[in-house]
């Protein structure tokens, strides 16, 4: 420490070889202090009590705020670079409103992401669901960053929305305070065919699958024009374990209906 004070006793800011000094130092602890911000978030992101949202959100908003404050402080070490400020604040409020104008979307994705850290609609690891150009799609919120969310959908694609939709447009958190779900699977079969046996396979079916916590029931929910539907009810573990839930009864319920000899109405 004591040497690089010794050194920079002898540059003279108001030099070029004193300025590109002083920029090569200003880019040095940009860099050391961007490389400590990472191993600071990484090192918190282990840790089971940190916010995973607000870690990844704030990361790269420290990044910018620490090459911010260095640019600050070169411009006001070099005497030519303060004239020139000087020079342009007659200009500053028209380049400001340029640059606000053409800026405001990104500005308020921005604002919007602050918003999204506050009030906490969803975090990082909870599942969704969103309005995206292709419909309703559910997935995992993979990161807040400063200008977009990103979520995760079960195919494996990245469904990338700006904060300032994703903040204003309604999404459904499947797993924010419990991540339990009740699905009923509907169901219809014959007119002639036994309720109570239909029921009983499809009972049997729910208590038996290993995505459901409870079953809650098997009523007749619904006399169509061709069909009595019946509804088995159970509670899972979360969405995902939901839809695996419903595909396998779906499955399940038609090979034992066969067995049985229950009908599953369809157009002759």
């Amino acid at each position: 420490m004591q040497f690089l004070e010794n050194l920079l006793k002898g540059i003279h800011p108001d030099t070029l070889t004193g300025a590109l000094a002083y920029a090569g130092l200003v880019i040095a602890l940009g860099f050391l202090g961007t490389l400590a911000i990472r191993k600071v978030a990484t090192r918190a992101l282990r840790q089971d009590r940190v916010d995973t949202t607000a870690v990844l959100f704030l990361r790269p908003l420290a990044q910018v705020f620490l090459w911010i404050i260095l640019l600050v402080g070169y411009a006001h070490l070099i005497p030519s670079l303060r004239s020139l400020g000087t020079a342009m604040l007659a200009g500053a409020s028209i380049v400001s409103i340029v640059l606000g104008l053409a800026a405001q979307n990104t500005l308020g994705s921005l604002i919007s992401g602050i918003a999204l850290l506050v009030y906490r609609p969803f975090r990082v690891g909870d599942r969704i669901q969103v309005m995206a150009p292709t419909g309703v799609e559910t997935g995992i919120v993979e990161s807040v960053t400063l200008g977009y969310t990103v979520v995760q959908t079960l195919d494996n694609r990245r469904v990338v929305l700006p904060n300032s939709l994703a903040s204003s447009q309604t999404s459904v958190n499947l797993s924010s305070v419990d991540a339990r779900i009740m699905v009923a699977v509907p169901i219809g079969i014959a007119y002639n065919a036994d309720i109570d046996r239909a029921r009983e396979i499809l009972l049997n079916i729910a208590r038996t699958h290993s995505e459901a916590i409870e079953t809650i029931g098997c009523p007749v929910i619904q006399l169509g024009a061709s069909s009595v539907t019946l509804s088995v009810r159970a509670w899972c573990h979360d969405a995902l374990a939901a839809r695996n839930f419903e595909w396998d009864v779906y499955e399940k319920a038609k090979a034992q209906f066969e067995e049985a000899g229950i009908e599953i109405p369809h157009p002759y």
